[in-house]
């Protein structure tokens, strides 16, 4: 059993996450005060002082415990790296994006001059890089581009189908957008769109 401080200290940082969220989705990011975060989650500013340097500090802990949340993912990245590609880590993301939509929505809006976007797109890099590597090793296969540039163009066009999701009725459950973009990461763009190679646009550019 952990002990009562602890669960006080969760319970505080949660209540200043859920008070910042608030307020940034009412106000902004930059119109709201740590006194105003301090008053909406009922603690006063010393005890915010003692868990965060200042309001940015707040909502990169915010970022940074999405992160950790997702932790609980692991079980099923191990089994898509030794399994392939099902889609399961990319529909997680989608899930707990459904569950947390407002904290989504702040980071993924760009609030706090955009640090916490960037964060949370370095860390789904960072760990979309490294499947990609231990896969690669794995079949003892070459990468035709430069895994660094599969990673930032995979994570970019995650960030991108992610934002549109939570911030609008697509009309596409968890599932049902996961699966897209998993045969869009195994077949590729020119298969998605139903051309053949050659009708994609720029082919005849590119022909010797």
């Amino acid at each position: 059993m952990k002990p009562t401080g602890d669960r006080r200290v969760r319970r505080t940082r949660a209540a200043l996450r859920q008070a910042l969220v608030e307020l940034v989705l009412d106000n902004g990011f930059q119109a709201i005060t740590v006194e105003q975060i301090t008053e909406r989650a009922d603690v006063g500013r010393a005890t915010f002082y003692a868990h965060y340097r200042d309001k940015e500090d707040l909502l990169i802990g915010i970022v940074r415990d999405l992160a950790d949340d997702r932790e609980r993912l692991l079980p099923a990245i191990r089994q898509a790296r030794a399994e392939g590609f099902t889609g399961l880590p990319v529909k997680y993301i989608f899930e707990h994006a459904e569950q947390e939509k407002p904290v989504y929505r702040v980071i993924l809006r760009g609030e706090g001059d955009g640090r916490a976007l960037r964060e949370f797109a370095e860390l789904i890099r960072v760990q979309a890089e490294a499947a990609f590597r231990l896969r690669a090793e794995q079949l003892a296969v070459t990468p035709r581009i430069p895994l660094d540039i599969v990673a930032r163009a995979w994570t970019g066009e995650l960030i991108g189908v992610l934002t549109w999701w939570v911030e609008s009725d697509t009309g596409y459950t968890a599932a049902e957008v996961t699966a897209h973009l998993r045969d869009l990461s195994v077949y590729g763009r020119v298969w998605a769109t139903g051309l053949a190679p050659s009708d994609a646009p720029g082919a005849l550019d590119l022909a010797p």
